[in-house]
């Protein structure tokens, strides 16, 4: 699959690019910012993520070309946090909205999920850690004595911990990846997930792969 990155500052845009494609990514990194949507779509980009303000041009006007002209998914990535600015993205036909500074790994998990319901796949729909298998696609994990479902926040928390393997995910991070805030969701919901998940992991024999670090969050 591969992914056109649309942002304006070079740095940026090449360790994206380096990060996506450590994921197993190919990626395009637009530099025209007039004619990006040709070049999108003249490069059969798989999904874009597009960058809300650009010097001579802007996303917004961007994606409601792609949109005229493709399905393809598109993310909207910027620094403003601004309702205003995300119900504009939305409106024009963006999949999703990140907010910068983002954390890669979630930016990565919102990737895969736009692509999944973009082509019904995902080309990274089995992650291992610990002999145990989690079957994104199908929300199902195999541990060393057996295999069972999860529910879609289970999947969502597992999968980012995954991605991170040792390193701490922070519950700041899973709450903004599962609700999209961190605001108005009562702590407790993410332990009481984290806590089922702990129990299905036991059911197949992983009883000690999820990892608590108090005050900070969760790894494997």
């Amino acid at each position: 699959m591969k992914i056109a990155i649309v942002e304006d500052d070079a740095r940026i845009a090449q360790e994206l690019s380096l990060f996506l494609e450590r994921n197993g990514y190919d990626t395009l990194i637009v530099q025209d910012f007039v004619y990006a949507a040709d070049e999108i779509l003249g490069r059969s980009s798989d999904l874009a993520l597009l960058d809300l303000y650009l010097p001579g041009s802007d996303g917004c006007k961007i994606c409601r070309e792609l949109r005229r002209r493709s399905d393809l998914p598109i993310i909207m990535v910027t620094s403003s946090d601004s309702e205003a600015d995300e119900l504009s993205a939305m409106n024009v036909g963006a999949d999703d909205y990140v907010t910068k500074p983002y954390n890669v790994q979630i930016l990565l998990m919102r990737i895969k999920n736009a692509l999944r319901r973009a082509y019904h796949t995902d080309p990274g729909n089995e992650l291992t850690f610990g002999g145990v298998i989690l079957h994104v696609a199908c929300a199902r994990v195999t541990g060393p004595t057996g295999e069972c479902g999860l529910s879609r926040n289970e999947t969502m928390i597992l999968e980012m911990l995954m991605h991170a393997g040792e390193n701490i995910v922070t519950r700041e991070q899973l709450m903004n990846a599962i609700w999209q805030t961190d605001e108005f969701v009562d702590e407790n919901t993410l332990t009481v997930n984290v806590n089922r998940l702990r129990r299905k992991l036991r059911s197949v024999g992983a009883e000690d792969l999820v990892k608590t670090h108090k005050g900070q969050g969760y790894s494997l």
